[in-house]
């Protein structure tokens, strides 16, 4: 057996000039959370509206050409604690694997293994859940230490092996337990970085060390192969989403539009009404102004709801809806009043009053 040649928990102890890569992981995540929190993110859990601005994970969005949320995915976090979760056992294991792996293969390790840590939670669950946070990239770690554990076993001092390799095999499988049990945890991503890092750690094997030797050349190609194998048939089988979130986007902004502009459209409704004696109308300059500033207004509200309405399952969907309904009966009451005006009818006219002041006052939906 050869003898040890260096110490696992020297290695472990390491400052954080030794694991730049790690050190920097660590700015940026925390520097991230704390951009979110000026940004009105909450310090102990962010709604996911806050995660998805700044590029989580997520079907309808990712999947609608925005395919850099699979990587900024891996800097967000839901809020102060699981932050600190994160970055406590990024900073336990990375410091370890980025000595034993070097600078460059640490990274690349940790950003491609994050990425199909969040392809596959794509594939599982991309259409029911906002997910992001590090936790993919950081079982890749433990993932590529174990490979790395068992294959210098022999390398190893023998009770720092069994104490090493059997923390890191118990803390993930235990951690994937957690996540079966208990709600909100996207186990898929964690699942699929621990894969992805075992695969990835005989990829990047680098050459000397505590290894002895490299993986041979086919076994090295092999797993590249393999990966990108599995990478396409994430890719294959990614669901369709249950809509394209730039069309719910246009929606949410077809509905504030709207909103601000009935305000100002009842507004001018009520002085019209209010005003037309005082201002020397007559029933045909009022029918006239009704149908130009009241009439026009809401038919051409309602064609711009209509063209905004999302394909598929969009939150706002049935919203725009209503909305739609409601912009057609305005619009309707007031052509109706300025058509009795004109035929100068005084029943129809009452009648058409009390419809106006009906649709006038009548709410726009919330």
């Amino acid at each position: 057996m050869a003898e040890p040649v260096m110490s696992l928990a020297t290695l472990m102890a390491a400052p954080p000039r030794r694991a730049p890569v790690t050190a920097t992981l660590l700015a940026v995540n925390i520097g991230v959370f704390l951009l979110m929190l000026l940004a009105g993110a909450g310090f102990w859990h962010t709604p996911n509206g806050v995660q998805l601005a700044w590029g989580a994970n997520f079907g309808p969005a990712t999947q609608d050409g925005q395919w850099w949320r699979l990587f900024t995915a891996l800097f967000i976090h839901f809020g102060v604690v699981h932050l600190a979760l994160n970055m406590w056992a990024l900073w336990d294991v990375g410091r370890l694997v980025e000595q034993l792996y070097g600078r460059w293969r640490f990274a690349g390790l940790y950003v491609v293994s994050g990425l199909l840590g969040n392809l596959l939670s794509l594939v599982l669950h991309g259409n029911q859940a906002v997910s992001g946070g590090a936790s993919g990239a950081i079982f890749s770690l433990y993932g590529a230490l174990l490979v790395f554990l068992w294959r210098a076993r022999r390398s190893v001092e023998p009770g720092e092996f069994r104490w090493l390799f059997g923390a890191a095999l118990l803390f993930s499988s235990l951690m994937l337990g957690v996540g079966f049990v208990v709600p909100g945890i996207d186990n898929a991503a964690h699942g699929g970085g621990l894969l992805a890092g075992a695969l990835l750690g005989l990829v990047l094997a680098p050459a000397g060390g505590l290894h002895g030797r490299t993986p041979s050349r086919g076994l090295a190609w092999g797993t590249a192969a393999l990966i990108v194998a599995v990478t396409a048939v994430l890719v294959w089988r990614l669901p369709e989403p249950s809509y394209r979130f730039s069309e719910e986007q246009k929606a949410r902004e077809a509905i504030q539009q709207f909103l601000g502009e009935d305000q100002r459209t009842s507004r001018r409704w009520g002085s019209l009404l209010a005003n037309s004696a005082r201002n020397g109308l007559t029933f045909d300059e009022l029918a006239g102004q009704i149908d130009a500033d009241i009439a026009a207004v809401y038919e051409r509200s309602f064609e711009q709801l209509e063209a905004a309405q999302p394909g598929g399952a969009a939150p706002s969907a049935p919203k725009l809806e209503q909305l739609q309904a409601y912009a057609n009966e305005r619009a309707e009451a007031a052509r109706e009043l300025s058509q009795g005006l004109r035929e100068q009818d005084r029943e129809q006219i009452q009648r058409a009053l009390e419809h106006a002041r009906q649709a006038s006052s009548k709410p726009a939906p919330e």
